[in-house]
């Protein structure tokens, strides 16, 4: 499928001479979404949304709960923001995460975990794990339905989404239904070995997101090369994929992260996982946030959210 005419037209006028150069860069970009989101009164409509924080392993975790307009109980979402480790906010992603919990009428907890380079790995992983935690012993305040209890998360938030259900299933608890990983982060090949994915050269450059910014958020999200083999860091380096919760797993057509998210969703299914494919055609990365309220952002938040409501 050739791009989208919205998706043509926004790398048209992107400007590739800003494409970020060092880590510091990257530092600078932070809140940059803020200013291509709407207006508070038009964003999607919820119930209520609730701002505090939670007691984290590196101090308070700010989080945001959205809590749409339904009745009884309800699936608890657990979101992970995207950013590459290193740059987005609660803030920046309020605009798709009331989406999220209008669409998928399940209440949405989006977690301001800390970021790389000040906070490298484990550190966010682990404010993750401890959010996703603190979700589960507080269900019934929260008045969550027993058993549903998903995480998820976009690029970044993906990678930190699988990683937080290899935890779970690696301590037995707490007990997660379903992850949501929307064109997740999997492999950080990059530090250890020759590329193996098609897609990463083929939109090296070009498509929103670089394989050289990649570069730069892998080099601050790991201080230790090591640690890119870890499964906590590169899920699909994982030996063992069974015993996962079912995964609905959102690709984009132009996007570099294509082929290691698919790729960890063959690995998932083939370690006997409950796995839901979709490919998004003529779009590119970030298309879920950047592109909400278009043909292809609808298509990802509808295919969210009959796999929530299943």
């Amino acid at each position: 499928m050739t791009l989208r005419p919205h998706v043509l037209k926004m790398l048209e006028q992107t400007d590739s001479t800003q494409e970020p150069e060092t880590v510091q860069d990257l530092i600078k970009s932070r809140g940059k979404l803020l200013q291509h989101l709407p207006p508070l009164e038009l964003r999607p409509i919820v119930d209520k949304t609730e701002d505090f924080s939670i007691p984290g392993p590196g101090g308070e975790i700010p989080v945001r709960i959205y809590t749409p307009r339904s009745a009884g109980q309800l699936p608890l979402f657990v979101y992970f923001h995207g950013g590459g480790f290193v740059a987005g906010s609660i803030e920046e992603f309020d605009h798709f995460c009331r989406w999220l919990a209008t669409t998928t009428r399940a209440k949405v907890i989006s977690v301001g975990y800390r970021l790389a380079p000040e906070h490298p790995f484990p550190a966010g992983l682990e404010d993750c794990f401890a959010a996703v935690k603190w979700v589960e012993q507080h269900r019934a305040e929260l008045n969550g339905k027993p058993g549903q209890l998903i995480v998820g998360g976009e690029s970044a938030g993906g990678n930190l989404a699988a990683a937080v259900a290899l935890l779970a299933r690696d301590q037995e608890a707490p007990a997660i239904a379903k992850q949501v990983l929307i064109y997740p982060v999997t492999d950080c090949f990059s530090l250890t070995a020759p590329c193996p994915y098609s897609s990463y050269v083929q939109f090296a450059s070009g498509y929103r997101l670089t394989a050289r910014s990649m570069d730069l958020f892998w080099s601050a999200y790991l201080t230790k090369k090591e640690d890119a083999q870890s499964p906590f860091a590169s899920p699909i380096r994982a030996q063992d994929l069974s015993g996962l919760p079912p995964t609905l797993v959102l690709t984009a057509e132009y996007d570099i992260l294509r082929d290691e998210g698919e790729s960890y969703a063959q690995r998932l299914s083939e370690a006997g996982v409950p796995v839901l494919m979709k490919r998004i055609g003529g779009t590119i990365h970030g298309f879920a946030l950047v592109f909400t309220e278009q043909q292809d952002g609808r298509e990802a938040l509808d295919a969210i959210a009959a796999f929530v409501g299943d």
